[in-house]
């Protein structure tokens, strides 16, 4: 009797081990991200915008790449500069892999952000990326679909005003799946070692 309790112990211990280790596996195979792991959201799909050089863009325009996308305007004094610099950092710290990144500027002041200003702003950061516009309707219906946030506040002139917007880029993997949303302020360390995970798991 001792014996058969022993041996369904024995058992019970085995199956109990192989289920602890076949979710261990299963943990393993899933990335650890820094960003918000937004994988399967029905949101932030697709977009089609003009970019600086005037060429109509979609998000299937960039397949292989990763893509971080960010909502700004050039005319913003700290945010948009500082996640732009950060992202070149990013691009520069992937060292071989840097042409995998696509970054991409899209303005939420399109009535002061003309083609002229947008090229110019991007070529203070690198020359790979693009910063894309719209007409103010068709924003308002993008940045409801990407739940993104901005607002016009009046400055002392017409022309002073500046914008309130929302401070995040958006990660897509390199199949145009949106895979992440990176906080402002993350730094360059954290969005790196995301992009080089989604990058090992394209491999």
């Amino acid at each position: 009797m001792q014996k058969r309790n022993a041996m369904k112990w024995i058992a019970a211990c085995a199956v109990s081990m192989g289920a602890m280790a076949l979710l261990g596996a299963c943990s393993e195979q899933k990335p650890s991200f820094v960003s918000i792991d937004v994988t399967g959201a029905n949101y932030a799909k697709g977009f089609e915008l003009t970019d600086h050089n005037g060429q109509v863009r979609h998000l299937t325009d960039f397949p292989g790449k990763i893509v971080v996308m960010f909502f700004g305007y050039t005319q913003c004094p700290d945010v948009c500069p500082t996640s732009m610099a950060e992202l070149t950092e990013v691009k520069k710290a992937l060292g071989k892999d840097g042409d995998k990144l696509q970054g991409l500027f899209v303005t939420v002041d399109p009535a002061r952000d003309t083609p002229a200003m947008l090229k110019e702003y991007m070529g203070n950061f690198d020359p790979t990326f693009l910063a894309l516009y719209t007409t103010p309707e068709k924003l308002a219906e993008l940045a409801k679909d990407y739940k993104v946030y901005y607002k016009k506040v009046d400055g002392k002139t017409p022309t002073s005003y500046t914008m309130d917007h929302s401070a995040g880029s958006y990660v897509y993997d390199t199949q145009g799946q949106l895979r992440l949303f990176t906080r402002y302020g993350s730094g360059a360390p954290a969005l790196t070692a995301d992009i080089q995970l989604l990058l090992k798991e394209a491999r």
